[in-house]
């Protein structure tokens, strides 16, 4: 496998998608070194491991942790359905690679709107992406496995890899937000890249029994999506919010400080950015 020195801890499956380039990019860059040693899968050539589900299984090296954060974001329901299937394939790797541990890639869309939202918050998802992942934590939670955890990690916006983040790199266009009533712009939780690469090696590092079934993983504070643009040196141009615009999705971390209490993540829209602007120069500066 390319760039693998030592056995790895990790399986990442979902390598070609915007989180896995991200997360590749982190683990293959100098910030990597911190990070346990991980093989990258995906459909398209160029990771450790090309394969897609369906083909027979590849030769895995056998590892402690897969990382299935592969899934399909829109279509129909049909094709949503297909979050389900992956989650199975995720399973069925970890069996082949001897994993103790699968951390399966949810959404905060599992919510719908609201602020605060903790992991015991009846998920209403509006999209049917969120729906689809809903109906994937219900199937993994289904899941009969004594030797394999399973935990479903309920992601909020990854900087970098989120519908926002295009319109933050440098242009002479301004960035388009919904203002509302309230003369505010959308709140949203974030995740920093770097964040989320810490986060998902510490999870791997703890007992297996000590995952909870489902787990919000955000960085900090929830930010004002103004107040990213600003980070990023971008003026914003407002426009009245739209009646079906969603104004807050903000998530309780609370249980991801007790699982990790010694973990700090970046708590400010200026924090973020950097931390998202860094791992950009240095894939310039390569």
């Amino acid at each position: 496998m390319a760039n693998q020195s030592r056995q790895p801890a990790l399986l990442v499956t979902g390598a070609g998608g915007r989180v896995g380039r991200l997360l590749r990019r982190i683990w293959t860059g100098p910030r990597g070194a911190g990070l346990p040693p991980a093989a990258f899968l995906s459909r398209h050539p160029g990771a450790d491991i090309t394969w897609s589900p369906g083909l027979p299984m590849p030769d895995l090296p056998a590892c402690d942790t897969v990382v299935s954060l592969w899934g399909t974001t829109r279509g129909t329901p049909e094709a949503l359905a297909e979050n389900s299937r992956l989650a199975r394939e995720g399973r069925r790797l970890a069996r082949a690679c001897g994993a103790r541990r699968v951390l399966h890639f949810s959404s905060a869309a599992v919510y719908g709107p609201g602020t605060d939202l903790s992991e015991d918050t009846p998920p209403s998802p509006l999209s049917g992406y969120g729906a689809a992942k809903r109906d994937m934590e219900h199937d993994v939670a289904a899941f009969d496995d004594r030797s394999i955890a399973h935990c479903c990690l309920r992601v909020a916006n990854v900087l970098g890899a989120d519908s926002l983040t295009p319109n933050l790199c440098p242009s002479n266009d301004p960035v388009t937000l919904d203002r509302f009533e309230d003369g505010r712009g959308p709140l949203r939780s974030y995740v920093a890249p770097g964040d989320l690469a810490r986060v998902i090696a510490a999870l791997a590092d703890l007992p297996p029994d000590a995952l909870p079934p489902v787990l919000n993983i955000a960085s900090g504070d929830p930010v004002g999506m103004a107040d990213l643009a600003g980070a990023a040196g971008r003026p914003v141009r407002w426009r009245h919010a739209p009646p079906e615009a969603i104004q807050a999705v903000t998530l309780s971390t609370g249980r991801l400080t007790r699982l990790l209490p010694g973990l700090e993540t970046r708590k400010t829209a200026a924090a973020m950015i950097a931390d998202w602007q860094d791992l950009e120069a240095a894939d310039d500066a390569r």
